[in-house]
């Protein structure tokens, strides 16, 4: 890579060595600020093949499968090597398109692949399997004179895993057991997850002990007021429109909804006791005029 940017004047090309540093840096822990570096140090260097491929890295990192087979493509134009042969059939398996894959595994580029890119291409077709619903072929693929030596090569761990996985989703435990547990023996950098599949296939349930520490030590602590108290419901506070007015559900044209309201206040509006009292004596002469026509009704029937 240093050989390639001495191509660039001295400013640009360390300018494009910071970026790309970074890109190695952040690539694993923080992908997206990797492939953020990967595009500047691509727009000061597109017609390095170097940039091209720690750009197409990055966008395959964050699963941007399109634009990392493109920045591929482009490197190995460039160089006219196929070691990049094994990703770019897994960007087609990203886009949807195993049966690409499987066809990339059968050119004559992958016999032109070192050891490790050849254990990569058939991790790659096992996997285009697995997406087809091609379960038992998959298993198949895996099954190779790597997997089945003892010696720990890069590639080994990787490799027992997808066969131990491969088996667990054939229902194969037993078998899957095992396999994990030799991923287990041969990943030295915990690049994979083979001791969490082991402890889950036998049961055991981690428990944190800080986590553990700290619900003894709240043990018989009040419980905050939200979770304890009881009371009755509140009802929810009354919604308002654009105007500040509360809103009301009623639906109904003006007119009837200016009648129940005349209707409602007739009802439960209840008289002062000053306009009770002025009321009291008219309805009492009232009742006197009414009981004296009734009299001078039944003297003239008399």
């Amino acid at each position: 890579m240093r050989q390639e940017l001495m191509s660039l004047p001295k400013g640009l090309a360390e300018d494009v060595a910071s970026n790309l540093v970074m890109v190695a840096r952040l690539i694993d822990e923080e992908p997206e600020q990797a492939y953020a570096y990967s595009r500047i140090a691509l727009r000061l260097a597109s017609r390095v093949a170097a940039v091209r491929e720690a750009a197409g890295f990055a966008a395959y990192a964050t699963q941007k499968y399109s634009e990392a087979l493109a920045e591929f493509r482009a490197a190995r134009r460039m160089t006219g090597t196929v070691e990049l042969w094994p990703v770019m059939a897994d960007c087609e398996r990203g886009l949807g398109r195993p049966e690409r894959a499987l066809a990339m595994a059968g050119e004559p580029e992958v016999q032109k692949l070192d050891k490790a890119g050849q254990v990569e291409m058939r991790l790659v077709a096992a996997g285009a399997r697995r997406d087809m619903g091609q379960l038992d072929a998959a298993i198949v693929t895996l099954q190779s004179p790597e997997l089945a030596s003892n010696s720990v090569q890069p590639w080994t761990a990787r490799l027992r895993y997808a066969y131990a996985d491969a088996l667990l989703a054939a229902t194969r435990e037993d078998e899957a057991r095992e396999w994990f547990a030799k991923a287990l023996e041969a990943d030295k950098d915990g690049s994979t997850d083979a001791s969490d599949r082991l402890a889950e296939l036998d049961g055991v349930d981690f428990v944190d002990a800080m986590v553990e520490d700290d619900v003894e030590a709240n043990d018989g602590v009040d419980a905050p007021r939200s979770e304890v108290q009881d009371g009755p419901e509140i009802e929810d506070a009354p919604e308002f429109d654009d105007e500040g007015e509360e809103e009301d559900d009623f639906e109904g044209d003006d007119a009837d909804v200016a009648a129940t309201a005349e209707i409602v206040d007739a009802d439960l509006v209840e008289p002062s006791p000053g306009e009770a009292a002025a009321t009291a004596p008219v309805e009492k002469d009232a009742e006197d005029a009414d009981a004296a026509k009734d009299v001078a009704k039944g003297d003239k029937s008399a």
